[in-house]
Parts: C-alpha cells; structure tokens; sequence
C-alpha cells in the first residue's frame, strides 16, 4: 500500500518569511492582507506579529478609521507611507549596524589571529635559538680544536722527512709512533740493522 502525501492547501499566498537572515527578510501583500483582515481572518499571535512588521496591521486600522469617516483615504495613505519611510529607516539602520558589527567582529578575529601567529613565531624563535647558540659554540669551539689537534698533524706530516734527515737518536726521542706506522719492512730491516752495528 501506498502512503498518501498530505497536500497544504492554501487560499491565497499572502508572503513569505525567513528568520535566516538579520534582519528576517519578510515578503509581504499588505493589500492582500488587509483584505483578509477586512473579511474576518484572525491572525495568530506569530502571524499578527508579521502583518505588524510589514504595516499591514496598521493599514487595516487605518481603513477601518476611513471606513467610520475619521480619516479620508488621502490621509490614510500619506500616514502609511510616512510609516513605511520610518520602519526603511529603521530596517536600513539595523542592516547597518549588523554590517558594521559583522566587520569589527572580523577585525577582532583578524587581530586574534595575528596575536596568535606572533605567538607561533616567537615559541619557534626561542626552540631555534638554544639551537643557533649552540651552532655558535661549536663553531667557536672547533678552531681551537683544530689549533689543538694541529701539532699532531705537523708532526706525523714532518715525521717522514725528519726520519730521514735525522740522526737515529731523534727519530726515536722525535716521533717513535709515527716511525713505527709509516716505515716501510724494508726500512724497518736496514734500521735495524744500523741499531745493531751501533
């Protein structure tokens, strides 16, 4: 079996509302809606609350005084659209306002933002620096490293020549180490050879 649709049926489509936006965009027929006012329609308190927003209310009220004879439709009209003029004004001020506290909530969010980017930057700076000063350090450190570790340089790179320049005592006192490494076996036997003739 098939569900039926309930259908809305409606006599007349007086406007439209939307509470999305501010302020509520309200599309209207006043005209129309004073004349269901005219013919008995009672509005609830929602709808009433509408019809009062868009003037129809009032316009009702001022065909009811023209119909009694208190005002004549020339009056009537001109203080509908004075009101009209007024409530533009006001709508006009609101949309305003709306629009301005829009913009300076973005500002703050924008400055907020910064705050907090500035925040980042500084946190990297201060993990990056310990690190920098260190670099430093090291950097400063390693020349005197080299400046220590250069005599043993110099004198394994001396030490060949100095072998063979030298007497056989100042290779000994000079650089036994390096003798030892850097001879060849055949220059180890004719060294040896030379120390036993001594």
């Amino acid at each position: 079996m098939q569900e039926q649709k309930e259908m809305v049926v409606f006599l007349e489509k007086l406007g439209t509302y939307n509470p999305n936006t501010n302020p509520a965009t309200v599309n209207l027929d006043v005209d129309g809606a004073v004349k269901w006012l005219q013919n008995g329609a009672q509005p609830t308190d929602t709808a009433k609350t509408i019809l009062s927003y868009k003037g129809a209310m009032l316009k009702n009220h001022l065909v009811g005084g023209v119909r009694k004879g208190a005002l004549t439709e020339e009056q009537a009209e001109e203080k509908f659209q004075a009101w009209l003029e007024e409530k533009a004004g006001k709508v006009a001020s609101k949309e305003e306002n709306v629009a301005k506290e829009k913009s300076e909530a973005k500002a703050k969010a924008l400055e907020a933002e910064k705050a907090v980017n500035e925040a980042r930057v500084a946190a990297a700076v201060e993990e990056v620096a310990p690190e920098v000063v260190e670099e430093e350090v090291a950097e400063e450190a390693a020349p005197e490293a080299v400046e220590e570790a250069t005599p043993e340089i110099v004198a394994e790179e001396a030490a060949p020549e100095v072998v063979e320049e030298a007497a056989p005592e100042v290779v000994e006192e000079a650089a036994p180490e390096v003798v030892a490494e850097e001879t060849t076996p055949e220059e180890a036997t004719e060294e040896k050879k030379e120390e036993s003739a001594e």
